[in-house]
């Protein structure tokens, strides 16, 4: 088990825009695919990446790094499960990654041998929706203990994503929740939305997880090219 600790007191936001650029411009050049895990807290961000991990992660060469405020839990849970380094990004109270927190974590990754990048944000629905982290989509996690309105509640996250992973689907029968009801208020706040239903506890649904993830990333890793790397000042 391996943690590689990413440690940025300031997102700097006047410049994150310029960083994220700088991020998306260095993974698209080294051929890898990187998704933003958002959610609220306790959702099963976590749980989610704990079990794609020792699932695919592997199989997919999979890179991980995980935000949290102050403690390095969430990123030990992870780095249980795999040999390769995960990044701890340790935000200091902001309630966000920024792109300098990414950028760090970038930095460290061996991106020869990458071909996904997931990170897991900090459990927030409001603040990450407005921060460019510099990734190819966001991917929501909401579970079925959160209520069937919380894209009406959250709508300018559930914009921002592409794809939603409704969690907790083994707790259907023990709580009040309607899924085709909060899918139709989701695709009502964004058409484009992709589902996937899973309980990341039992593994129930996660094929149709791990399936898109591997479409998500070429069968061979391609050269990597010139590209410059992230400009220092923004690590």
């Amino acid at each position: 088990m391996a943690v590689h600790t990413i440690d940025v007191r300031d997102t700097f936001p006047a410049r994150n825009d310029e960083v994220a650029m700088a991020v998306r411009r260095r993974l698209g050049a080294a051929g890898v695919t990187a998704l933003n895990i958002v959610g609220a807290p306790g959702a099963g961000k976590t749980t989610l990446l704990e079990r794609t991990v020792r699932d695919v992660g592997e199989s997919l060469d999979m890179a991980v790094a995980v935000a949290d405020i102050a403690s390095l839990n969430d990123t030990e849970r992870v780095a249980r499960h795999t040999d390769r380094p995960v990044q701890a990004m340790l935000t200091h109270g902001a309630s966000h990654l920024g792109a300098c927190h990414v950028a760090g974590a970038v930095e460290a990754v061996d991106l020869a041998a990458t071909r996904l990048l997931l990170i897991e944000n900090v459990g927030n629905l409001v603040c990450p929706a407005s921060w460019d982290l510099g990734e190819q989509a966001k991917v929501i996690v909401y579970s079925v203990t959160e209520g069937e309105d919380k894209p009406l509640k959250y709508a300018r996250m559930f914009r921002k994503a592409r794809y939603v992973v409704l969690n907790k689907i083994d707790l259907l029968p023990h709580v009040q929740f309607d899924a085709a009801l909060a899918v139709r208020y989701a695709h009502g706040v964004n058409p484009e939305l992709t589902f996937f239903r899973v309980s990341a506890l039992t593994g129930e649904g996660m094929d149709d997880w791990y399936a898109f993830l591997r479409g998500l990333v070429p069968a061979v890793h391609p050269t990597p090219s010139n590209t410059p790397g992230i400009p220092a000042h923004a690590v």
